[in-house]
């Protein structure tokens, strides 16, 4: 089916490159085009669209009301936001929204809106939509993770204020400590203080570790035979720091290589609130694996009409994380379900965690073959096995104890 995407800009030369850019795309994409916010709001009224692409400065309205306008009166519609380097607002909404650098070439953007459906979609789904309104305690973001957005978004946002939120909770110093002294990050100090940690490992890493140990500090609990959530976690650090390295040795941005890790960490966040809110159903379909010889993801869409990558996702959604995150937790498992078509952060955790899952594969679960190679031939990537074999090896070599 087409997908119908408006494009806004004010720039006439803007739109006419991607009038000229996009020609190609006519045969799967129905598209409009306008030039302010008027004609933006007459063409929403009109006509019922997938995607809204739009530059963030438009005349008439600023650049966070116009995605919040859009967001509350079109619930449904995936917004992307074309920002050049200067666009301030990008630090405020960034959370919250997808942005796209104005530079971005048309691969890259293709890539996005594909995505973004992919995910809308499946976030849709009737049966993952009826599982998750059958948990009664789904998981809020952590407040720790909030405060530590707000710090960084504002105007004198520091490293040492950073490190002073951070401090206030100490499980989580002890853990962001350990890691930091672990050869996972290869200090070459012995790291005491949170301050010296934060500076170390980046800002980026200690906010994705915050919202991961966060999440995971609600289950401590080994109810369910088979199930560990201790297991989880470390296999979920393995795969973050290898899916980071395995962005970085492909030459990817900084934002996907961020992301990457981030979806790493968090890629199975649907198996603690699935094991957690509905742990009966939880040990039916960890029997199915063990009598029928299913995976996780077969016995688990048996058993809940859902994957627990759909749960996390759905999870990571309402919590406002960006697509690309999203869509890399939500088809780790299947990543050709998402339609993309270049490497992103989606392609490394799957890497990362077929690696983990052939290397280190769960005792009371059958082995099966988890990666998809077609998937990594479409990218002509599956000549980079032994890089990737070798980036994996550094991961569980170093992961602290």
């Amino acid at each position: 089916m087409q997908k119908r995407i408006l494009f806004v800009a004010d720039e006439p030369k803007v739109l006419d490159d991607l009038k000229r850019m996009l020609h190609p795309r006519q045969a799967t994409w129905i598209m409009e085009f306008a030039s302010d916010w008027t004609e933006t709001l007459e063409l929403l009224t009109q006509q019922l669209f997938d995607v809204v692409v739009s530059d963030l400065r438009l005349p008439g309205i600023n650049g966070t009301e116009l995605l919040r306008t859009i967001r509350e009166r079109y619930p449904n519609i995936v917004q992307i936001s074309l920002a050049g380097s200067d666009d301030a607002i990008t630090k405020t909404v960034q959370p919250n929204f997808q942005f796209l650098a104005k530079s971005c070439d048309i691969d890259r953007l293709t890539l996005a809106v594909n995505r973004a459906c992919a995910v809308r979609a499946l976030l849709a789904n009737e049966p993952l939509k009826l599982l998750v309104s059958q948990l009664t305690a789904l998981p809020t973001l952590p407040a720790l993770y909030t405060e530590l957005m707000a710090e960084l978004q504002s105007s004198n946002s520091s490293i040492k204020k950073i490190a002073e939120i951070v401090a206030c909770d100490l499980g989580m110093t002890a853990k962001i400590l350990q890691l930091a002294n672990s050869a996972f990050f290869g200090l070459r100090r012995h790291i005491s203080s949170p301050v010296d940690a934060v500076n170390l490992l980046g800002l980026d890493a200690v906010v994705s570790m915050t919202l991961t140990i966060q999440l995971f500090s609600r289950y401590k609990s080994e109810q369910i035979p088979g199930f560990s959530a201790s297991k989880i976690w470390n296999h979920s650090l393995r795969v973050g720091w290898t899916a980071k390295h395995i962005a970085q040795a492909e030459k990817q941005d900084n934002e996907v290589v961020k992301d990457a890790f981030t979806a790493g960490l968090l890629h199975d966040a649907g198996k603690l609130v699935l094991a957690t809110e509905q742990t009966q159903a939880y040990q039916e379909m960890l029997k199915l694996t063990q009598t029928e010889g299913l995976s996780i993801k077969d016995a688990e869409r048996r058993v809940f009409g859902a994957t627990h990558g759909e749960v996390g996702a759905y999870l990571l959604g309402l919590w406002g994380l960006s697509n690309a995150i999203v869509g890399a937790v939500a088809f780790h498992h299947e990543p050709a379900s998402a339609q993309t078509q270049r490497f992103c952060p989606l392609t490394a955790v799957h890497i990362a965690n077929a690696l983990d899952r052939e290397k280190q594969p769960l005792r009371s679960v059958p082995f099966q073959p988890a990666f998809d190679l077609d998937y990594l031939s479409s990218l002509r990537l599956e000549g980079r096995l032994p890089v990737w074999t070798d980036i994996y090896r550094q991961a569980a070599e170093a992961q602290p104890a």
